[in-house]
């Protein structure tokens, strides 16, 4: 037997603010909402019916008193793919709408010479994000030469 992801559990300090980012700026569904004493949590799946079955793809928990930082031993990024590299800048646009912070400017290259790429953002804790494709970035920047574009931002 083979293991394959689940899904992914966020600690956050605002469900509503996180809810907000995730659902209306990346397009997941609200798939269930509880509460538990005075915690909250959502599971969020896929927002346009094509590939999840229901199933959650992302939990939310409100428990967090802190945003996230990099210095600890954990998460170290989530990364998202998407169909094609003309999606991939659709969400590069609804992000600086919504005013994320970026990583790099616009689409950039994995590593020197890929064809695979994205955007690298934050959500509103400050957890590190990734939207890729596995071609369409051959002609797109890479930020960096000694480590993969996903590996220090």
């Amino acid at each position: 037997m083979t293991l394959h992801l689940g899904h992914i559990g966020l600690n956050v300090t605002d469900l509503d603010r996180s809810l907000a980012f995730y659902r209306d700026v990346l397009g997941f569904a609200v798939l269930a909402e509880g509460k538990e004493d005075d915690r909250r949590y959502a599971f969020l799946g896929d927002g346009d019916g094509d590939g999840d079955d229901g199933r959650p793809v992302l939990t939310l928990w409100q428990q967090a008193q802190e945003p996230y930082t990099d210095d600890r031993a954990g998460l170290h990024h989530l990364a998202f793919a998407a169909d094609s590299i003309e999606r991939v800048r659709r969400y590069e646009e609804a992000l600086k709408a919504y005013g994320a912070e970026f990583a790099y400017e616009g689409v950039v290259a994995h590593r020197e010479g890929a064809a695979s790429g994205g955007i690298f953002f934050h959500d509103p804790d400050g957890t590190r994000l990734e939207i890729s494709v596995p071609t369409g970035a051959e002609d797109a920047p890479t930020p960096t030469s000694d480590a993969p574009t996903c590996g220090f931002f």
